[in-house]
């Protein structure tokens, strides 16, 4: 059972020797005993001695503050805030008649509220750049930056990764501003002492403590491909966005997400590593508006206990090969399938989001060196940074004419642009996008992430070709969709 202390005031147990204690022998042994020791505390030992003549040069050192750091990374430090306008939806023109207004009189609607969201921010950049989370800003009409002295600018929004839930924001304050330095989240280790600071709950700027709690983590219910550091600095709404530093001052993650069970924090904060910040500034420098991610083209799965000892591994770890795009980097590199990645620029790598957070960071145009596992022997190999091709063109294109598809938006798919929408950039052919209510598609079932295979007899591969067989298309005709691993058929206008 857990030891409790003894209530303030109340005598807790008693460790001092008496003579009553030792006896009427002890009483006479105890001066000598006592002088014994005295001869001890009054002569320490030479190591013990040593340090103690060194007398604290200032403040810092007495207190082991935290201060010195704070004071030069909070004015990097801002606070964000974002509107989002209500958005009106169509109003129905039947109602809009003044007829109808007067004999259909319809109870008082409220007006829809302006959306909030509080977040933090860190400067990165002397010219006004501010490094936030994704979900602080998206979809914002107005952003506002508020610096640590209080000055107040409006933002712009000139970059964005919705999968990274990155943004870049500049504001003009007329002059430098204070910027933090950007650290290595490679360097850091477990156990690393660092500081958090932002705005949690709208209070005002807090900065907490705490140390770098694990490496390479998914962060729970964060749809993201990629992986955090986790600390247990606290971390609370509102310090989304905001800085965690090292203990030299230099940042190296910014506060995206927390695993919690009442909203508040216990311990378990998750950073985004400082490392993937520096890729998405290169991409923006670059004239880029999210980041530019290198592709492996292969489909992956983590390696479990069974198939570790099925490969010949000592242990579970890396990612295996299931398939690669025929002109991948991958494939290019002479990989196949059931080779197991290991390390990637001396990195190990233990699961799928790791293998991508390695390659993120990496520099387009340039090589990362594999260390892979194939039929029991360790090879090298060096895999080309290339960013997914978009090729075709997505050309969407918003379907009209006197025909089924009318109201369906389109769009040809490619490994880039699927890695944009979020589908599988294995898939090729086209898709459709989105549904206008009401249409002839929407009366038909079509969804968005369909797949149009076949129009009449004629297969389509591209927007052009579905076009074309549109026009050529004669009642009865028949559809074909491919719906995840469901394949439709339609016979229209029989």
């Amino acid at each position: 059972m857990p030891r409790r202390s003894p209530p303030e005031g109340a005598a807790g147990p008693r460790h001092s020797l008496s003579a009553s204690h030792l006896g009427h022998s002890a009483g006479r042994l105890l001066p000598a005993l006592l002088a014994v020791l005295s001869l001890h505390l009054v002569q320490p030992p030479p190591a013990l001695a040593a340090t103690t003549r060194e007398v604290p040069s200032s403040r810092e050192q007495i207190a082991l503050s935290f201060a010195p750091v704070v004071r030069e990374v909070a004015p990097a430090v801002v606070n964000v805030y974002s509107r989002k306008e209500p958005r009106r939806g169509p109003r129905d023109p039947f109602f809009s008649d003044p007829f109808f207004q007067f004999f259909f009189r319809q109870a008082p609607q409220t007006q829809p509220r302006a959306q909030n969201s509080l977040g933090s921010g860190v400067i990165v950049g002397s010219d006004g750049l501010i490094v936030t989370n994704h979900h602080v800003v998206a979809d914002a009409d107005q952003i506002m930056v508020v610096l640590h002295d209080r000055r107040e600018f409006q933002a712009r929004l000139i970059g964005e990764d919705e999968a990274a839930d990155l943004a870049l924001l500049r504001i003009d304050a007329g002059g430098p501003l204070p910027a933090i330095g950007l650290g290595d989240s490679d360097r850091i280790e477990v156990g690393d002492l660092v500081l958090a600071i932002g705005d949690p709950f709208g209070l005002g700027q807090s900065v907490t403590s705490g140390i770098v709690s694990a490496l390479g983590r998914n962060a729970p219910g964060v749809a993201s491909d990629l992986s955090f550091i986790q600390t247990d600095a606290a971390v609370n709404p509102g310090n989304s966005g905001g800085a965690l530093v090292t203990m030299d001052g230099r940042l190296i993650g910014v506060n995206t997400a927390i695993f919690t069970r009442g909203g508040g924090s216990i311990g378990i904060g998750f950073a985004i590593p400082v490392n993937l910040v520096k890729a998405m500034l290169r991409s923006v420098a670059q004239g880029g508006k999210q980041l530019a991610r290198p592709w492996l083209g292969a489909e992956t799965q983590p390696v479990d206990a069974a198939l570790a000892a099925s490969l010949g591994l000592e242990r579970p770890v890396g990612v295996l090969l299931q398939a690669l795009y025929p002109t991948g980097p991958a494939a290019r590199a002479g990989l196949r399938p059931g080779d197991v990645i290991l390390a990637v620029d001396g990195a190990e790598v233990v699961d799928p989001q790791g293998l991508n957070f390695r390659l993120a960071v990496g520099r387009l145009g340039g090589e990362a060196k594999l260390l892979i596992w194939r039929a029991g022997r360790r090879l090298e190999r060096q895999l080309p940074l290339a960013v997914a091709p978009r090729t075709p063109p997505p050309e969407l294109s918003e379907l009209a004419g006197c025909h089924a598809l009318t109201g369906a938006t389109v769009a040809n798919l490619s490994p880039g642009f699927n890695q944009e929408i979020g589908l599988d950039p294995f898939l090729s052919g086209v898709a459709v996008l989105k549904i206008a209510p009401f249409s002839p598609a929407a009366e038909l079932g079509l969804r968005p992430g369909d797949r149009i295979t076949t129009i009449g007899e004629r297969p389509v591969a591209t927007v052009a070709e579905l076009q074309a067989a549109l026009r050529r298309a004669e009642a009865p005709w028949r559809l074909e969709i491919r719906r995840g691993e469901e394949r439709l058929a339609v016979i229209i206008g029989s």
